[in-house]
């Protein structure tokens, strides 16, 4: 293969704002690494201390007696993780259209990709 036929196959570099008002009208295709979603969102969130501070002091209100309110914060602490694991995809797409530092984080460590669509070209209703 020839490098002109590699050309189109990088990624276009696409500024924040065009994609946060063109994604709603379906002018960008998004694909999401979902095994390097997690980490991410993850992080960006601060999930995992915000887990570990409703735990932690679950487990020392259980050890000093307080089973209920120890089984709810830990409880509430697993569920924290386990909901970000599961909708990481979901929220890394919802950062990414809201702020512009995730959006370029996420496209340059790999974790989204963002492809303009191949839409057929419409005139417009004012050209005669």
């Amino acid at each position: 293969m020839d490098a002109a036929s590699d050309t189109p196959d990088e990624a276009e570099l696409i500024a924040f704002e065009e994609f946060r008002n063109g994604l709603p009208q379906g002018r960008f295709h998004v694909i999401v690494n979902p095994a390097l979603a997690v980490p991410f969102v993850t992080y960006r969130l601060h999930a995992t201390p915000l887990a570990l501070a409703l735990i932690g002091p679950g487990i020392g209100a259980a050890l000093y007696g307080h089973w209920i309110v120890g089984a709810l914060l830990v409880g509430a602490g697993s569920l924290l993780r386990w909901s970000v694991k599961q909708r990481a995809p979901r929220i890394l797409l919802h950062l990414a259209t809201h702020v512009a530092s995730v959006y370029e984080q996420a496209r340059e460590h790999g974790v989204m990709e963002v492809k303009r669509r191949d839409a057929p070209h419409q005139p417009s209703a004012n050209s005669s």
